[in-house]
């Protein structure tokens, strides 16, 4: 078996300079939410969330992804005010006591303008910059982005969606999106790229995204790649609960990084900081560095 080289790059969470492609970067999830689809309401008390995410810095995370609202399929938005409401009181006390990148999931300025304040250093939006005010933010704030791909909304974008070649639809629409980015001022060392595995994609479209993710390599900008977890995993593997499906998104993650992933966005740190470890060796990422 034979991986795709993975390009290298110089980059930035934030403020921090990381080399990306001789080992894959660890981002670990942690949701302040009553209702995400895996792990809803367990870590909701800022109390709970902090010691989650130090537990993800012991286990290897390389950066840490807070949110608080869901984007599971037919979640329901939240506001700007509910969103800061769980997620101040949390990123107070972690951007104190973490010593890795902090990652705000959101797709509200006013909720990302806020987090920055708080000590965060990227900001992974859903929409990929469609409110301009969010690019604006960015690029005044030197914050990296996480552009991603997904057809529709949450509430309604796993009805029925229809591609003619995924792999061409969701590179042509991420490349609209760094475009967006780049015009608003925000440089190519702090934007990453995500193909929304299971947003907006049927089971066979995800499958034909993970067997060409080398395809994304067009836009010659690291790649980030979320399976934790995620329905379609699910489906492959007969598991119907969600916190249930690590080994299937282990299989996942392992493809993912054959075909050039250099960021995991993951729920089991050490799990797949373990798989990395071997995968990068495996496929020598690090002889071509």
């Amino acid at each position: 078996m034979k991986a795709r080289r993975r390009s290298t790059y110089n980059f930035f969470f934030g403020t921090y300079p990381v080399r990306l492609g001789a080992n894959t970067k660890i981002m670990g999830v942690l949701n302040v939410t009553p209702d995400s689809f895996s792990d809803g309401g367990n870590f909701l008390k800022p109390a709970a969330a902090v010691h989650r995410a130090l537990q993800m810095e012991r286990e290897g995370a390389d950066l840490i992804d807070i949110g608080a609202e869901s984007t599971r399929p037919g979640a329901r938005p939240v506001s700007a005010r509910v969103e800061i409401g769980r997620l101040r009181p949390a990123l107070k006390r972690m951007s104190k006591k973490i010593k890795i990148p902090i990652s705000v999931d959101t797709n509200k300025t006013e909720v990302a303008k806020m987090a920055l304040d708080e000590g965060a250093s990227l900001i992974n939006d859903v929409s990929a910059l469609r409110d301009r005010s969010m690019a604006r933010l960015a690029a005044e704030r030197k914050a990296t982005v996480v552009l991603m791909h997904m057809k529709g909304l949450p509430r309604t974008m796993q009805r029925n969606p229809v591609y003619e070649d995924v792999c061409s639809e969701v590179t042509e629409w991420l490349a609209k999106a760094v475009r967006r980015a780049l015009d608003a001022g925000i440089s190519r060392e702090r934007i990453l790229i995500d193909p929304g595995f299971g947003f907006g994609k049927t089971l066979e479209h995800n499958l034909t995204l993970l067997r060409h993710l080398d395809r994304l390599g067009a836009l010659r900008l690291p790649l980030l790649v979320g399976v934790s977890r995620k329905a379609f995993v699910g489906r492959l593997t007969g598991v119907e609960a969600a916190a249930d499906r690590l080994y299937g998104s282990l299989a996942a993650a392992a493809a993912a990084v054959g075909g050039g992933a250099h960021v995991l966005r993951v729920h089991d740190v050490r799990a797949h900081k373990q798989l990395t470890s071997f995968v990068d060796r495996f496929f020598g990422w690090a002889s071509w560095n």
